[in-house]
């Protein structure tokens, strides 16, 4: 049986109720929704409006109109980006430890519109991050874009005092919320958000293909793709009114169903989660600090982080260590440079990589036990070499 140890790039497993759900779609309704008005395209069409609203409720969007489906956080995150109106010398803001989902579509926008944007250094130091971006903040400061949590290394970012800096200076916000949205709750208006991307895949335990963006307010985007939306089929221009204006297409209905039911579970579990996923990867940490060669990255032991652990054994590649934990310990992790090469210029781990370890509320004591009895004899029998 394998250990699944790899819950920040998708979770599994899923949900029964997930994957009840996605079935119940395929077999039962099948239609397209917006495309019909027949009984089984207005079921689709019902799937879509009620995961709007879920969705919106959840995390503090005042209009389910302004709730948008995507394959994935990337996709969303480029419409958020692109979308905006774009002048030459505009100045983004963003950080270090970037995905490259938000970190191509910024250098994209860069090149196309001769933007400049800075990127902040994180270094586990909120006071010093903080001054750096009142510092970097300048009149044609346009957008803040930032990470909620690292992917590579589960370190928190202090979101709040972000958004209230931008706020000040009346400036936009975007978050990826892809590592902890389903961990971290999240409240638009209460934390002055103004775009919020999130994969349905991850902690939300949903299926992938999914993903949304949510706006807040009045701020509007351009559409980056165009197509059918189901109405205003007579005119050759994309619809104005939201969200046809930014969905083109048909939607991913039994994935949309299966996020639908996630977003239920997380609703209903959501205050038992955190702290089970915390004592889980305190206990990892912990035991890997007690191993001799082994250097963890990412906040203390003692500190707020996501449930995620970064290591590496010596100077061992950590690809290495990933395909001996997979095939002689059935352990599945992740390891080089999880599409974030920035995190790893900063931790000066571009060459080696990260072996990342990252946990849900599925996962076991006894399979911490086991990997880091894995660890242990990896370490011992590198050490005989």
């Amino acid at each position: 049986m394998m250990i699944y140890f790899d819950q920040a790039a998708s979770s599994f497993p899923k949900p029964s109720e997930v994957t009840d759900a996605v079935v119940k779609a395929l077999n039962e309704i099948g239609a397209n929704p917006g495309r019909g008005g027949h009984a089984l395209a207005r079921k689709a069409a019902n799937i879509i409006q009620q995961t709007r609203e879920k969705a919106s409720n959840l995390f503090g969007c005042s209009n389910p109109k302004r709730a948008l489906f995507y394959p994935n956080a990337t996709v969303a995150l480029n419409q958020a980006i692109k979308g905006l109106t774009w002048q030459k010398g505009d100045h983004i803001i963003t950080t270090s430890v970037e995905h490259n989902s938000i970190r191509r579509p910024l250098e994209n926008v860069k090149h196309t519109y001769d933007l400049s944007v800075s990127y902040i250094p994180w270094r586990e130091n909120r006071e010093q991050f903080l001054e750096l971006v009142k510092k970097e903040i300048r009149s044609e400061t346009k957008l803040i874009a930032i990470t909620h949590a690292s992917n590579v290394t589960g370190s928190i970012l202090p979101l709040d005092d972000i958004t209230n800096i931008a706020k000040e200076q009346n400036l936009i916000t975007l978050v990826d919320a892809s590592q902890t949205a389903g961990h971290i709750p999240l409240d638009m208006k209460k934390q002055k958000i103004d775009m919020l991307a999130f994969p349905g895949h991850k902690g939300l335990l949903g299926p992938q293909g999914t993903g949304m963006l949510l706006v807040e307010g009045n701020l509007d985007l351009r559409p980056i793709h165009h197509g059918g939306t189901g109405s205003f089929s007579e005119d050759p221009n994309q619809p104005e009114q939201w969200p046809e204006k930014l969905e083109s297409g048909t939607l991913n209905t039994p994935g949309v169903a299966g996020l639908h039911a996630a977003l239920e579970v997380y609703e209903q579990n959501r205050e038992k989660i955190v702290p089970r996923e915390t004592m889980l990867i305190s206990q990892l940490v912990s035991g890997l600090k007690r191993i001799e060669g082994i250097k963890c990255f990412g906040p203390n032991v003692d500190e707020n982080r996501m449930p995620i652990a970064a290591f590496n054994i010596n100077n061992i590649d950590s690809q290495e260590v990933a395909m001996i934990l997979d095939t002689h310990y059935q352990i599945a992790v992740r390891a080089g440079l999880h599409c974030s090469p920035l995190t790893h210029d900063t931790l000066k781990t571009i060459d080696q990589g990260i072996v990342r370890v990252s946990l849900n509320r599925f996962n076991t004591k006894e399979e911490i036990h086991l990997f880091l009895r894995a660890i242990k004899e990896i370490v011992e029998a590198y050490q005989a070499i």
